[in-house]
């Protein structure tokens, strides 16, 4: 049985949604587009770079045949253009195994772009790592997972020399059921991962009773790692939730702060959710309601910080918050479980 969650939640009140959301939906792309979400953000060489999912061609259920990234750009972060052809397609990658390529995460390391992205195969799910050109005009993959493995995002650093990452590995067979949890790995070049440890649980956050994921990379402040993640709590009694018959999850987003020379500490946490849906376009419409996802946090140079989250599962939307505020969060006492 899943853990009793008392609805509703509510969001952090340092979060400002931007009035104009969501700042990008399917009307926005010029090539067949239905569900726009789960980007990955970032500022490279003078811009904001802003890499989406994009499911077309609806079949029923959650079924979608088609599955591609696209690009957009902006000059200010809130008002978008996309370029006028998909970033990435499958017949882009030559192999067969793989059947879809989605929810990319970006980052700047040493001034060069990097993406995380999940890959669907016929053998299970992936996480992948890939380096993005100036250009902005090709994935080049370093490294693939082994499955069940994904929702992964780099810190923008090496931290005591070596890359680090978030993921969320699906332990299925050994947690007995959705159970996933954070984990932290650390890499020499980006390519060969270990000294793999749990980093936060589920039964660590107050308002999940399902699984945690990273969400977007995290960001260095003086007084550790600012770092958001993803939380689920499952409820059996909610019913029709959006496109699909049933949907039974919420999904919130998260924060906590990490020790700055390790990492795999976690020194502060928020006992309540940053954000939780609930303007309509988040908790009332789209492909599957309730559902919170960032994917893109940026600092600005006055103190602020962007946060660029997929909503329902449907459009891409842009909060903001004082990152002082944010830490002060995560200062907070903390709830027993």
């Amino acid at each position: 049985m899943y853990e009793k969650m008392t609805p509703p939640l509510y969001g952090s009140g340092v979060i400002k949604r931007y009035s104009g959301n969501p700042i990008l939906k399917a009307s926005d792309v010029p090539y067949p587009a239905e569900l726009i979400f789960n980007a990955g953000v970032a500022k490279y060489n003078g811009e904001y770079v802003m890499i989406f999912r994009n499911d077309y061609d609806y079949v029923s259920g959650s079924l979608f045949r088609g599955c591609n990234l696209g690009i957009a750009k902006s000059n200010d972060g809130v008002n978008w253009t996309v370029v006028k052809k998909p970033f990435f397609t499958l017949d882009m990658i030559n192999d067969p195994e793989i059947t879809r390529v989605y929810d990319p995460r970006l980052t700047v390391i040493d001034k060069e772009l990097f993406v995380c992205f999940a890959v669907d195969t016929h053998h299970g799910v992936r996480g992948g790592i890939g380096k993005i050109p100036p250009e902005l005009d090709r994935l080049e993959i370093i490294s693939l997972t082994t499955p069940d493995n994904r929702n992964m995002v780099l810190f923008p650093e090496k931290v005591n020399g070596m890359y680090v990452r978030l993921e969320r590995p699906f332990t299925v067979y050994s947690r007995g059921r959705d159970r996933f949890d954070i984990w932290i790995s650390k890499s020499p070049d980006l390519k060969y991962w270990g000294e793999s440890s749990l980093l936060l649980a589920v039964e660590d956050v107050p308002f999940a009773n399902d699984k945690l994921g990273p969400a977007a990379p995290p960001l260095k402040t003086p007084e550790g790692w600012l770092t958001m993640f993803h939380a689920v709590d499952i409820d059996p009694k909610r019913g029709k939730y959006g496109w699909e018959d049933k949907w039974q999850k919420r999904y919130t987003a998260g924060i906590m702060l990490l020790d700055l020379n390790d990492p795999s500490k976690v020194i502060g946490m928020s006992k309540e959710p940053l954000i939780a849906p609930e303007a309509d376009y988040e908790a009332r419409e789209g492909f599957r309601s309730n559902v919170i996802f960032p994917g893109g946090f940026i600092s600005e140079e006055d103190g602020t910080a962007k946060i660029y989250y997929g909503a329902a599962d449907t459009v891409e939307c842009m909060a903001t918050a004082r990152i002082s505020d944010l830490i002060n969060l995560c200062n907070s006492p903390r709830k027993e479980v």
